[in-house]
């Protein structure tokens, strides 16, 4: 019972949660970029808003790159940091301009991701990541020097 009640985190439980955070979110978004890749290259007409000046066939290029390229490097914890910008602007494009008309209802998934990627972006990968594996590689490489 102590343990539930514990509100002491543990570098491991951190990670842990890291971990599952990062792939959880990474897999849900796979969900809405990997359709989007495959209107991208099924050779039909592109319907997809044209978003701040950009054609179809760039917003949504962006749209894919963002959700199926950032989602997979979310996945394995490479470049964390780095891949959950783009992931932030396009949700945020999502809320304030595709979404922009709509009740809050139509608004809050993508605000839900934004709030994750936000958290992935200030924490980062975790021990459990790529990100990790490389840095310590580093620095093992670094104190050799």
């Amino acid at each position: 019972m102590k343990r539930i009640i514990n509100v002491g985190q543990t570098s491991n439980k951190i990670d842990v949660a890291l971990l599952l955070a990062r792939v959880a979110i990474a897999i849900m978004m796979l969900t809405h970029g990997l359709p989007k890749m495959v209107h991208l290259f099924s050779g039909d007409p592109i319907q997809f808003p044209a978003v701040m000046g950009m054609s179809p066939e760039v917003s949504l290029g962006l749209t894919v790159f963002a959700e199926v390229i950032c989602s997979i490097l979310l996945l394995v914890g490479f470049t964390t940091r780095l891949a959950a910008i783009p992931l932030m602007i396009t949700m945020l494009v999502a809320v304030l301009v595709i979404h922009s008309a709509d009740a809050f209802a139509q608004k809050e998934m993508a605000l839900h991701y934004l709030v994750a990627y936000i958290v992935l972006f200030i924490a980062g990968s975790g021990k459990y990541s790529i990100d990790y594996l490389l840095q310590r590689k580093l620095s093992i490489r670094a104190s050799l020097i």
